[in-house]
């Protein structure tokens, strides 16, 4: 999949959202959910939401109080964040999961790392280089947080989207991520009814 592929999406919706298959014009209900359970935001805590789409979940993480960046490597879905949220205070960038300009400095400088349609996109063949990406931009005791579809078996599934085995979800802990809490979901009439939601931790070693 290439960059390409992905703006051709937004661009042949030609401003119609029911023409993004990921697009519900609204933030992400398992988000949402997470942060009503956690109510009290630390000043000027610095949050990424990684693949931002059409920007609802980083335009709920900014109401809530963080200092948002969120990007996308689709520039023209980046371009209509900008025209549904003209007065928001979310740094909105066009970039590639891949290929970062090292000038952002985002390595390692995210209190919350937000992850729900990136890795699930891709196929498995860069589905460990996808995960060590997201992982990098979490601060010492920041939080990532990943909603993403699952299956239960472990080979290739056809997609895109490609449901993670939860073999290939542990992954995260093997790169320094220690798994805090585990929350599984079943959605009916779902394609992919099987979701779940894990929020980890980036503990600093002392």
């Amino acid at each position: 999949m290439t960059q390409n592929w992905f703006d051709n999406i937004y661009i042949k919706a030609k401003g119609d959202s029911n023409q993004v298959p990921w697009a519900n014009m609204t933030a992400n209900a398992y988000l949402k959910d997470w942060l009503n359970q956690h109510s009290e935001i630390e000043k000027n805590a610095k949050a990424l939401v990684i693949g931002c789409g059409l920007g609802d979940d980083a335009e709920i993480l900014a109401e809530k109080g963080f200092n948002v960046t969120a990007f996308d490597i689709s520039s023209t879905a980046i371009d209509w964040c900008k025209q549904r949220f003209p007065n928001s205070s979310v740094n909105y960038v066009v970039a590639d999961l891949f290929d970062l300009d090292s000038s952002h400095n985002w390595i390692g400088n995210f209190d919350f790392v937000f992850e729900a349609r990136t890795i699930q996109s891709l196929p498995l063949k860069v589905r460990e280089q996808t995960m060590e990406a997201v992982a990098q931009f979490v601060a010492p005791e920041g939080t990532l947080l990943v909603v993403t579809v699952t299956r239960d078996t472990p080979e290739e599934p056809s997609g895109p989207p490609y449901p993670l085995s939860l073999e290939e979800v542990d992954y995260f802990q093997q790169l320094g991520l220690s798994e805090i809490n585990r929350n599984s979901y079943s959605e009916k009439n779902s394609r992919f009814p099987k979701r779940l939601r894990i929020e980890y931790r980036f503990q600093s070693k002392s």
